[in-house]
């Protein structure tokens, strides 16, 4: 026999074999996409560009944000969900799209449990109420009292209906008794210019997002949503120390992939989060963007998620807040 027959046949023998016992290639082959529901800038693209890269770096393919920002997180999501489940479409699993809009939302066209795998927790990112530094108000107990004192009057912005960043002001506002107009934009960059020039007077969001401004200035930091002062910001008081025990608003960015994804991929995606998260230029980097790492395993992710869609809906009833 031909000898370069012979290879031939013993590499389609091969396959034969390989496909009668349901192997399946080695992943990942191709590059792989991670959807972001929020623009360039905001605390879940920038943490969302450091998994890409060691993604990337690891695995020897390319790793692809796509920013698809609007609706609250929901035309994102929606689009992870309806993905090919084969590892090659991954969804930020963000706080505000997993654990705010199950609640806030009448109609949704996702599930946050039923159509997405939870791969892993990446980080936890407190809200920090923030105000342009010329506002009159330059303590929580003075915002409160100006929007007492200016019943719907003063405008606050916000990541976008349903964000994070907008359902903890309408926490902090049920609870503080006050009326504010709401503005939502579509990512920390639009909102910051607007709170920077003056324009919009106050907001909360993400740590990671306005530390650097309130380290330079450009903002000045009223309170903080976690019931300890953080290590990020230890000058900060927290929003419960500032006259609002128990008030705590922690957001959380993490990663899933469509429901239906093959097991054994799902685990090697964890793994590599976990391994990601623990590399000391990560913990680095992330201590200087003021993240929290978390890593941890699916079942614990996915437990989580569970338990802040009752926290946070227990949070929206209470609040009265609706997408808009």
């Amino acid at each position: 026999m031909n000898h370069t027959l012979s290879i031939g046949l013993a590499v389609a023998i091969g396959l034969m074999v390989d496909t009668a016992l349901g192997a399946e290639p080695a992943y990942p082959t191709k590059p792989i996409r991670i959807i972001v529901q929020f623009t360039p800038g905001t605390s879940t693209d920038i943490l969302a560009r450091v998994v890409a890269q060691k993604m990337g770096e690891d695995w020897g393919q390319q790793v692809i944000v796509d920013n698809r920002p609007g609706a609250g997180a929901v035309i994102g999501t929606e689009m992870g969900a309806k993905a090919t489940p084969d590892g090659y479409t991954l969804t930020m699993a963000v706080s505000s799209a997993f654990g705010i809009n199950p609640t806030l939302y009448s109609k949704l066209p996702y599930d946050a449990i039923r159509d997405f795998a939870p791969i892993a927790n990446l980080g936890l990112t407190p809200q920090t109420l923030v105000t342009n530094p010329s506002a009159a108000f330059k303590t929580v107990k003075e915002f409160v009292a100006a929007a007492k004192d200016k019943p719907g009057q003063i405008n606050y912005a916000s990541l976008g209906s349903g964000s994070t960043s907008h359902l903890t002001m309408e926490m902090f506002r049920a609870t503080a008794g006050i009326k504010l107009n709401h503005v939502p934009f579509k990512g920390s960059a639009d909102a910051h210019t607007q709170l920077i020039g003056g324009q919009i007077p106050v907001m909360f969001d993400a740590i990671p997002a306005t530390q650097p401004h309130i380290k330079s200035g450009k903002l000045r930091g009223l309170g903080i949503g976690t019931l300890k002062r953080s290590p990020f910001l230890p000058d900060l008081p927290t929003i419960a120390e500032s006259g609002y025990p128990g008030f705590e608003a922690v957001g959380w960015i993490g990663i899933a992939a469509p429901a239906k994804t093959p097991a054994a991929i799902l685990d090697k995606l964890n793994a590599e989060m976990v391994k990601i998260l623990n590399q000391p230029d990560v913990k680095e980097r992330l201590n200087t963007l003021a993240f929290t790492p978390v890593g941890g395993s699916r079942a614990e992710f996915a437990a989580y998620i569970k338990s802040e869609i009752a926290k946070w809906g227990k949070a929206v009833k209470e609040s009265g807040a609706k997408a808009e």
